[in-house]
């Protein structure tokens, strides 16, 4: 089954060509990485998918909803269903970890105090983390901590859909293996689907089970590191050398 279908995307900022006609898709529990030069357009990719910007002529059909033609209520109900994990965690500063992690639950469900609050120590679980956790604030978490709470409120709702932009940045190379290994548990446990923009060379030869190559406003490559190296040895030599 297909999680996200892009089809035809063409995106233009003025008169400026980012994407020429793009094809993609990506199947349930992968992790599909989108990869490309500093200025091929990655992130712009993702924030589409997540209907934070508009492309010019094509369509995204995410979990079965084409992102052009739903509705209101469709749209809410997309938001629910997937969970983001932006560059550096993106976590409010100026709430608990408890409640960053709490807020999606307490503004997308009617669950009581004491479910929310169980709720929210399962996830912080599930990601490595122990309760003790839960009181602190982001300045007093380490690199490797805020990505853990971040992919643990993204996970809130039981997403089966996680988007991924550059999670690795920031951190030393330990805290990154360690969270290359978390996110094969959390696709494996959970079934969970995901798009990941990486720069990070271990994570793409770690975890990603397909991906794509942006360049010269193309797809210039799409499939598995294999396949790849046994097409284009430059291209691999240039992504994951």
């Amino acid at each position: 089954m297909k999680v996200v279908e892009a089809i035809n995307i063409s995106t233009k900022f003025e008169d400026k060509l980012i994407h020429d006609k793009l094809n993609f898709f990506v199947n349930e529990n992968e992790i599909f990485g989108i990869l490309g030069g500093s200025g091929a357009g990655k992130s712009v990719l993702l924030r589409q998918m997540l209907a934070l910007d508009e492309c010019q002529s094509g369509e995204y059909i995410i979990l079965g909803k084409n992102l052009r033609t739903m509705s209101e209520a469709e749209a809410l109900e997309l938001r629910q269903s997937w969970g983001v994990v932006f560059q550096f965690g993106a976590l409010f500063s100026f709430f608990t970890v408890f409640e960053n992690v709490a807020l999606p639950l307490k503004e997308y469900t009617k669950l009581s105090e004491l479910s929310i609050k169980e709720l929210v120590y399962m996830k912080l679980n599930m990601v490595g983390l122990d309760e003790n956790v839960a009181k602190l604030y982001p300045s007093e978490l380490s690199g490797g901590m805020v990505k853990r709470v971040a992919i643990a409120r993204a996970l809130a709702l039981d997403s089966k859909l996680l988007f991924l932009d550059e999670p690795t940045s920031g951190l030393d190379p330990k805290s990154s293996r360690d969270f290359d290994e978390l996110v094969l548990s959390l696709k494996e446990g959970l079934n969970l689907s995901m798009i990941m923009v990486t720069h990070d060379k271990d994570s793409m030869r770690n975890t990603l089970d397909r991906f794509l190559i942006l360049k010269d406003k193309k797809i210039a490559f799409i499939g598995n590191h294999e396949e790849l190296l046994a097409t284009n040895k430059a291209l691999y030599e240039q992504f994951m050398g």
